[in-house]
């Protein structure tokens, strides 16, 4: 299995879905992140306000930021080479990652309210 990083620029918060303008793309990856994690996926999001350990701990992370500056966030690694910079992988390019359909990778979680 592959182990995918996303490393996120600077937001509010983890998923970056808050706020009074939500971005429809962080929605979708914060939807297949869970999914993935949920199905036994080894990926993990780092957001660069909250995790910036992650981001200079990491070589080619650091190294990438340094030579390009932040506006090259986000950056996706697959098994710790860089898969994408600049914007989020597609729903096909983890589809074809991970063998999920589409439907798999996107459905809605739902939670249960307690009464």
């Amino acid at each position: 299995m592959k182990k995918i990083e996303i490393f996120d620029p600077a937001m509010c918060c983890a998923t970056g879905v808050c706020g009074p303008s939500i971005d429809p793309e962080l929605i979708r990856m914060a939807a297949v992140v869970h999914n993935l994690q949920t199905k036994g996926y080894d990926i993990k999001r780092y957001n660069l306000a909250n995790d910036p350990d992650s981001f200079a701990n990491h070589t080619v992370i650091s190294q990438l930021l340094m030579e390009k500056g932040p506006d090259i966030l986000p950056i996706t690694l697959v098994n710790g080479n860089v898969e994408k910079e600049r914007v989020y992988l597609t729903n096909e390019e983890l589809m074809n990652l991970t063998g999920l359909t589409e439907q798999e990778l996107t459905l809605k979680p739902r939670i249960r309210l307690k009464k």
